[in-house]
């Protein structure tokens, strides 16, 4: 007969042998619905060559000694699926939530010895046979952090080892799923709250919470125009940072956005920004001296002080506030030496969204004058003694600061100012101070009496004291001198009556 119950592939063939061991046989026959084609015969046997295309089951008889005889067997077709898929995963599944793997398979045979595997990497999530044409198995599964990444594959495996052959398997392409946790909770923006036109200021947006965080993405924007972010992560947390800068078609009120996008959704925070222009206060001082980097102006001047800043602005100049916001301040004065120096305050308010920004200025004012010796700070008479270290206290005032000489009105000596100097007998006389400066002159008369040293006497005065609880006073000789002209005055040294008399000379008095 053939191999008992064989398994063939489909679209093979399979060689039947037809036998019998009766001597007395006759017609030996082959009874199936599949193709059939006589190979060989003889005595007592006869083959066939049999085309397999499906599960079929085949009939040998033959008649022996006019009774019929037969045997059959079973014939199973085995083919490999033409095609197994894995449906396409979402782009991105929450954690926490089901997913569903979907696998189809077409073809394959014998069904009842093939299944169906649903793999997370090697891990088999679930196994179940083929059912259908194509055949679809699926399994759901409870989406976690570790499935980021992780992948996802169907494999079909025909198992013919009961019939001999072995274990047939095959995989399809596998798919990597994305997982991601995006939290219910919006980013923290932080954004100024005023910002000046063509000035500029970093802005920060920050979520916890972010799985991946490296793959969100992040959109910071001020009204229509994009800014430019530099996104930082550091485990479940993402920081964007920008520069806004504000520009003068942005004035007014704004939003500053920043958006967070990952797994196909988003967390938006929106938060408010005015852009004001604030420009000021501008200081004018009339009637200046052209080329001069600071304000001057000549004694006598009139002089006109403004201050003003920008529409809405409040100018306050001196304290005194201008009449109404956008206007400018005025301030009027015809300059004196008092002016000279003289600072002049500016100060600008602006009320942006309920709270007042303030702004200051100020101006320094100088104003030249001719010079000026004052007789307060410049003795007109002095009266000195010759020899003896004085200083000449005299002072110019002027703007700018006049140059003060002293001089000798016969001999035109220079007798020096503000430093100490020597006197001598020869300075007595007049001397006329000047003032010098590019605005004038002015002259004062100083007289200096120089008095020679008078001759003096010297009088010695000697006293013992004694330690017996009684003084005795001894009288003394009184010598004059008359040699010198200084006056000395010499003290007893009581510890010892043979220590000769010594000077003590008064302070600042030089030796002899």
């Amino acid at each position: 007969m053939v191999p008992r119950n064989p398994v063939v592939p489909a679209g093979g063939s399979l060689l039947v042998n037809c036998s019998t061991d009766c001597p007395q046989h006759e017609l030996i026959s082959l009874e199936t619905s599949l193709l059939k084609e006589e190979v060989g015969t003889g005595l007592g046997w006869k083959a066939f060559r049999v085309n397999v295309t499906s599960d079929s089951k085949i009939f040998c008889s033959a008649i022996c000694n006019g009774s019929q005889m037969s045997d059959s067997s079973d014939i199973t077709v085995y083919e490999f699926p033409e095609r197994v898929e894995l449906a396409p995963l979402s782009p991105w599944n929450p954690v926490g939530k089901n997913f569903t793997l979907r696998c189809r398979v077409a073809g394959g045979a014998p069904r009842t010895n093939l299944s169906v595997l649903l793999l997370r990497g090697e891990e088999v999530l679930s196994q179940q046979l083929a059912v259908g044409e194509p055949a679809e198995v699926t399994t759901t599964v409870l989406a976690s952090r570790n499935d980021h990444g992780a992948n996802f594959s169907c494999r079909w495996e025909l198992d013919l080892r009961p019939q001999g052959l072995g274990l047939f398997q095959n995989s399809s392409v596998p798919r990597q799923l994305r997982a991601f946790v995006l939290p219910g909770t919006p980013p923290h923006l932080s954004v100024p709250r005023f910002l000046e036109v063509g000035t500029s200021q970093a802005v920060t947006c920050i979520l916890d919470g972010l799985f991946p965080a490296s793959e969100a993405q992040v959109q910071l924007a001020l009204g229509d125009q994009t800014l430019n972010a530099t996104v930082v992560t550091h485990g479940d947390t993402l920081k964007a940072t920008a520069t806004a800068t504000a520009s003068a078609e942005l004035e007014g009120a704004q939003e500053i956005v920043c958006n967070v996008t990952l797994g196909g959704e988003s967390q938006e925070t929106r938060e408010n920004l005015t852009i004001y222009s604030f420009g000021g206060p501008v200081m004018n001082v009339s009637g200046t001296i052209r080329n001069m980097s600071q304000p001057t102006v000549h004694q006598g001047t009139t002089v006109n002080v403004t201050c003003a800043a920008g529409a809405r602005v409040q100018v306050t100049l001196d304290g005194v506030p201008a009449a109404a916001p956008g206007q400018l301040a005025l301030l009027q004065l015809n300059a004196t030496e008092r002016d000279d120096g003289r600072s002049f305050f500016c100060s600008a308010a602006l009320e942006v969204d309920g709270v007042v920004l303030l702004r200051n200025r100020s101006v320094q004012l100088h104003v030249l004058y001719g010079p000026k010796i004052d007789p307060a700070k410049c003795p007109q008479h002095l009266m000195w003694k010759e020899r003896t270290i004085q200083i000449l206290r005299c002072q110019a005032q002027g703007n700018p600061d006049p140059q003060l000489q002293c001089l000798h009105e016969d001999s035109m000596a220079q007798v020096p100012i503000g430093i100490p100097f020597c006197v001598r007998l020869n300075y007595s006389g007049t001397y006329n101070c000047r003032a010098a400066s590019s605005q004038g002159e002015h002259t004062f008369v100083v007289v200096m009496n120089v008095q020679e040293r008078n001759p003096l006497t010297i009088t010695i005065i000697l006293a013992v004291l004694t330690t017996l609880g009684f003084v005795a006073a001894i009288p003394a000789s009184i010598y004059v001198f008359g040699v010198h002209k200084r006056r000395d005055i010499y003290h007893v040294n009581q510890g010892n009556a043979g220590i000769p008399l010594t000077p003590k000379r008064p302070e600042g008095e030089p030796s002899s």
